[in-house]
């Protein structure tokens, strides 16, 4: 991987990570640092699951690939809120 392919992926991380904190309902109680975290790992975690299931490579913008991996970054955001609840 190089270190723009690293950049790209922090850069759609932070946009994964917003678009997460969107699909999750209600207020969150979790500090913008953890939810670009969540959408760095998220965007790593999802296009691997894309990659997977044979999604990762399609023609024009993988839609299926962002969707998988806003649903990941959802997921994260959602539990992460409710560890810092449990707090």
């Amino acid at each position: 991987m190089e270190a723009s392919s690293i950049i790209g992926a922090i850069v759609i991380g932070i946009v994964i990570g917003a678009l997460g904190r969107l699909v999750v309902p209600g207020r969150q109680h979790i500090g913008i640092l953890w939810t670009m975290l969540i959408g760095i790992v998220a965007a790593f975690v999802g296009a691997w699951i894309a990659m997977s299931l044979g999604v990762a490579d399609t023609r024009g913008v993988d839609w299926i690939e962002w969707g998988i991996q806003v649903a990941v970054a959802a997921l994260g955001v959602m539990l992460m809120e409710r560890a810092l609840v449990r707090r």
